[in-house]
């Protein structure tokens, strides 16, 4: 795709950020009924523990080797990073009981949405089997696979370094590469903040 119509591209989702953000503020406020998104809301940190909210971006010659991965996701299918190397990736370490894992989901979904498919998203859940991580994506309508990663922890290893074991949730922007571009240590607060750092990606290799 030519440079100016591609760039036409991303200025129009970014046109359309206002929009996009009063309807994950509305979709979150539809989520009251979820007990544990309420518990997190109100301030208990009771069942988890979260990262700090910190967002660090890495300049390009700071963001080391590229992160290979692979794993079985929560629909019996196979996700190979190897398969999205030329687009910017979305990494979210999850789980279907954590309170701000679930607030920060309705969040993912839209940035998901508004990138369309020059943006890869998947999702890393480190605790639960299909039975328990196929209904929360099915509550919350996320369309991007996950990867199980409870049993063997291969993902969460690819990583390690990266991704303090205990912050959860994480999320990580990978360059064209490959290579870690960006974390945010817990929870996604808006979707502003990813959509910024995944536009300056996409156009940094436009």
């Amino acid at each position: 795709m030519p440079r100016p119509q591609r760039r036409a591209r991303i200025g129009a989702r970014f046109a359309s950020a206002t929009a996009a953000g009063l309807a994950a503020v509305l979709l979150l406020a539809g989520c009251s009924s979820d007990p544990l998104a309420e518990q997190y809301r109100e301030g208990s940190g009771k069942n988890y523990i979260a990262g700090d909210g910190s967002v660090a971006e890495f300049a390009a010659d700071q963001r080391g080797e590229p992160v290979s991965f692979e794993g079985t996701t929560v629909d019996g299918g196979t996700f190979d990073s190897a398969d999205s190397l030329g687009e910017v990736t979305v990494v979210n370490f999850w789980y279907a009981g954590c309170a701000p894992c679930r607030v920060e989901a309705p969040i993912l979904q839209q940035v998901h949405e508004d990138f369309g498919d020059d943006v890869t998203f998947v999702g890393v859940n480190v605790r639960d089997q299909a039975g328990t991580a196929r209904p929360f994506e099915e509550d919350f309508g996320i369309t991007y696979p996950s990867i199980l990663d409870v049993d063997e922890g291969r993902v969460q290893y690819a990583f390690a370094g990266k991704v303090p074991a205990a912050a959860v949730p994480t999320t990580l922007v990978l360059d064209q590469e490959g290579r870690v571009a960006a974390r945010i240590l817990g929870q996604i607060e808006d979707d502003s903040i990813l959509s910024s750092i995944v536009g300056d990606l996409v156009a940094e290799g436009a």
